[in-house]
């Protein structure tokens, strides 16, 4: 019998380990020959701990799971009886929610790093149609597709390429921004732990586009699992032409290095990752010169988060009309949404940009995990807009929740009931800035602090003279910070104000202190 089971970090720490204990034990308990490949995760967590059987060619899935289930399943499968956890054929179940996976096809379907397993799921056809389009036209493909960084900007990734193409350099480099720390995000650790041999591909296509001969992978220190696979995969790249002196018969070399960071949430910005990555401390730096044109070393550099890059294989091997025929407005593609905080169903989401916030919430996430009413949303992460209910209409795409005061950021979306203190979660914004700030600029790294006691002072009285200090506040580090840390920590500060102001009345704030 061959099974499957999820080994990422998100899946282990929900139980998988000791379903596969389990599941070894009973096997040998009955000498039953058993198959056992641990894989990446499909994201659907609250079906985990789950098992996928293989039989007649399709897998069968069985969860949540716990260890006294394993028994009972290898019973009901050997019987050929009906289980209570049986779920029915895997592949349908993300299908049924409306799911489009293009980054994250091979997720939970193979064995992370395995190059047999890569090539049978469609790997390297990537490359090999980026190096028959050529450099420039991988760049207008890439272009043509609307594909824009995950990262949080949404900056076109074709823009990117082309300024660093064009840059005159004997030296340039790719750099994956792995530093993946909003609250509530995990989608770039699940790709890494899952499909890590696509990031390495669109890597070297990047590298092959612009005219960089290396790549580095900036990775944060917390993701250790991340790091294992991302090192036996790189290990595999090489011993497979896919690195080297000769990148699948390119005549091009390229080659990827893997440094960790330590960290710190301003890493996360390009310009102190970059600054982090030279071994300097991590600032942030003026801007321009943009890393297009000024990155690493004083080269010009693509700076691209890990879905960014793991796209892009994809839309070479699809085609860039049939990624642009996916999304809403200027929003192309598809958005990888990580919903979690209280939600009845949390998981990794990939679907077309465009469906409502309130949908994805509501039908997919099943409402809060309490049975309370759902109050506010927060998308974006630490530093993304609180959205009501009454806002739970607005499509999932950049322009549409700009247009209501948000960011989609890197699709983290962490969702709160009815006992949530607003007060509470604007003051968090402040302290998270005062905590983060690399302390260049006055703005993010004083004002922080002063917002954190001025929204303290609330829950002493005199609401109106300090709401009024408040909006000066976020004025000034709007306008003033030299990131986008300080500049939009105003943000969530703001929204909580506006859509929930019942929260700072007095009489609210003394019931919550």
């Amino acid at each position: 019998m061959k099974v499957y089971m999820s080994a990422d970090s998100s899946s282990q720490a929900i139980g998988t380990r000791e379903i596969a204990e389990a599941l070894t034990a009973s096997a040998a308990q009955r000498a039953l020959e058993l198959t056992l490949v641990r894989t990446g995760s499909r994201g659907l967590y609250w079906l985990e701990p789950m098992l996928e059987v293989e039989r007649d060619g399709r897998r069968e899935a069985f969860g949540p799971l716990t260890p006294a289930d394993v028994p009972g399943v290898l019973d009901a499968l050997a019987a050929g009886h009906a289980h209570p956890r049986a779920l029915g054929p895997v592949e349908a179940l993300p299908e049924e929610q409306g799911q489009q996976r293009v980054n994250f096809r091979r997720c939970g379907v193979v064995a992370p790093g395995d190059w047999r397993d890569y090539l049978a799921t469609g790997g390297m056809l990537g490359l090999r149609r980026a190096l028959e389009l050529g450099a420039d036209g991988v760049v207008a493909a890439v272009t043509a597709s609307g594909l824009r960084g995950r990262g949080g900007a949404g900056f076109p990734t074709g823009v990117k390429w082309r300024t660093t193409r064009a840059a005159a350099a004997d030296t340039k480099f790719i750099v994956c921004n792995a530093d993946e720390g909003d609250s509530g995000t995990f989608a770039d650790r699940m790709l890494m732990e899952g499909d890590p041999l696509s990031l390495i591909e669109g890597m070297v296509i990047a590298g092959y586009a612009v005219g960089a001969a290396q790549g580095f992978i900036y990775l944060r220190s917390e993701y250790p699992l991340a790091r294992e696979v991302l090192e036996r995969a790189i290990e595999t790249a090489y011993a497979n032409g896919l690195l080297g002196a000769d990148a699948l018969g390119s005549g091009a070399r390229f080659d990827v290095h893997l440094r960790l960071g330590a960290g710190a949430y301003i890493c996360g910005e390009e310009t102190s990752l970059l600054e982090s990555l030279e071994g300097k401390r991590g600032t942030v730096r003026y801007k321009p010169p943009l890393p297009a044109m000024e990155g690493l070393f004083g080269k010009p550099t693509v700076v691209n988060n890990v879905i960014t890059l793991a796209t892009v294989p994809a839309i070479l091997t699809d085609g860039a009309e049939a990624y642009a025929a996916l999304g809403h407005g200027r929003s192309r593609g598809t958005l990888t949404l990580q919903l979690c905080g209280n939600v009845r169903r949390p998981g990794l989401y990939e679907l077309p940009f465009g469906v409502t916030l309130g949908h994805v919430v509501q039908t997919l996430g099943g409402g809060s995990a309490s049975g309370r009413p759902v109050r506010a949303v927060q998308v974006g992460g630490p530093l993304g807009a609180y959205f009501p209910v009454e806002l739970f209409d607005t499509p999932l795409d950049y322009e549409a929740f700009a247009a209501r005061g948000g960011m989609l950021g890197h699709g983290g979306v962490v969702v709160f009931d009815d006992t949530v203190d607003m007060l509470e979660q604007a003051r968090f914004a402040m302290e998270f800035c005062a905590l983060e700030s690399c302390g260049k600029c006055t703005p993010c790294r004083i004002g922080s602090t002063r917002g954190a006691e001025l929204i303290e002072r609330m829950r002493g009285g005199a609401r109106a003279q300090q709401l009024t200090l408040l909006e000066d506040l976020c004025e000034v580090m709007e306008q003033g910070s030299l990131c986008a840390l300080g500049g939009l920590t105003p943000v969530p500060v703001r929204s909580a104000f506006k859509h929930f102001p019942e929260d700072f009345q007095p009489a609210a704030v003394a019931a919550a202190g």
